[in-house]
């Protein structure tokens, strides 16, 4: 049972999704065109801080609320969808933890407001998966760090106002020897060398950044040195959460239209859902969709509780991301040939969720992470306990 401000969260973001999202979002597809000024309508309705403290700007929403924001922006428009739950999970959600109060004020409170956009810059040429192989560096020079380096398939990384990035302090350290930053796009030496034309997610304005000498403030540091990635795992913790979320919004909307061709499409003088290879697949789609969506809202209910929810977490991402790519590859095949076409939403909605099962850790890393946590307990039964 959803509480009256999940409800109200929820129906706020898919009326502004409906209306705003989804009618250019095949156009800005096709032209590659982030869509900045619906985030500033995202801003107005105060969901570019969801998470955030009322005292800090933002709207102070609790995790079930979030992913059912995320789930209907998704369903619209997956590439805002991916650019929203970055910047309110991953920009947000770190110097939530780990800012200091200064920090909070000067980058968090804008970001809560939506006077800034964020990115979240840690994924490297080399070091996708295994976050300990970055090769970005910090240098040290009295009061400030000059960064060096490069970062890949950053998600906003054109557009963005400010990025936590992620910069290598001590090489020879075994365990310590990464740190974070909150780093202006405007600061000189931070540069995008590269848009990154992807397969899906085309608006979603994904890049190459370099850092040439990036002198950054010694106060910019988030958390310590050392401290980097610890603050990175638990940040990607509630941005695989997201990614879940955003996942049974694309899969819900491909569902939605093959439910609608299937109504209308008729053969050998009747609607297809009549035939049963077309209803049972549709059954199959929905109950994969319903599935995930309960575990993504599980998941969520455990960190509102203030649970561990690591495992749950991993489970809700590799399920949700996997079953969202099989239901949109059904939601193709219902449309036969009209699938195929641009003219149709399931080709782009295809294309758009495929990277799910990808970024801020791929399905096997999902799977180590599980499997871990079955290698440390006696029994299944005795986790969740």
């Amino acid at each position: 049972m959803l509480k009256e401000q999940q409800r109200d969260l929820r129906s706020l973001a898919r009326r502004f999704a409906e209306r705003e999202l989804l009618p250019g979002a095949a156009q800005r597809d096709r032209e590659r065109r982030f869509p900045r000024q619906a985030f500033a309508g995202l801003a107005e309705l105060g969901l570019m801080g969801m998470l955030v403290p009322a005292q800090l700007g933002g709207m102070e929403a609790d995790h079930v609320a979030y992913v059912l924001a995320i789930i209907e922006v998704a369903a619209a428009d997956g590439a805002a969808s991916t650019a929203l739950q970055v910047h309110n999970g991953l920009v947000c959600g770190s110097l939530c933890r780990f800012g200091t109060e200064d920090q909070q004020q000067r980058f968090l409170r804008p970001l809560a407001e939506g006077r800034l956009l964020g990115a979240f810059c840690l994924t490297e040429p080399d070091a996708g998966s295994d976050a300990a192989a970055l090769k970005t560096q910090a240098r040290r020079e009295g009061g400030k760090f000059v960064l060096n380096g490069t970062k890949h398939f950053i998600t906003s990384g054109g557009t963005a106002d400010l990025v936590i990035a992620f910069a290598v302090t001590a090489p020879d350290a075994p365990k310590h020897r990464v740190a974070a930053f909150v780093v202006p796009t405007a600061t000189p030496g931070y540069v995008v060398s590269q848009v990154q034309h992807t397969m899906g997610q085309r608006s979603g304005d994904h890049c190459e950044i370099r850092f040439e000498n990036c002198e950054v403030p010694a106060d910019q540091l988030l958390g310590s040195e050392g401290q980097g990635l610890e603050i990175a795992f638990a940040s990607l913790e509630l941005g695989r959460l997201g990614i879940a979320a955003q996942s049974v919004g694309m899969a819900r909307a491909a569902l939605d239209a093959a439910l609608g061709f299937a109504k209308r499409r008729h053969t050998f003088g009747r609607p297809i859902i009549e035939h049963q290879a077309i209803g049972f697949r549709l059954a199959d789609m929905a109950t994969s969709l319903k599935a995930a969506e309960l575990m993504v809202l599980h998941a969520a209910r455990l960190r509102d509780e203030g649970r561990p929810a690591q495992q749950e977490i991993a489970m809700a991402k590799l399920f949700a991301t996997e079953a969202a790519e099989e239901i949109c590859n059904a939601a193709i095949q219902i449309h036969g040939g009209y699938g195929y076409l641009e003219d149709f939403p399931v080709e782009r909605i295809y294309r758009d969720v495929r990277v799910c099962k990808i970024y801020e850790g791929t399905s096997e890393i999902q799977r180590l992470v599980i499997n871990r946590r079955l290698m440390s307990e006696p029994n299944y039964s005795s986790i969740g306990e």
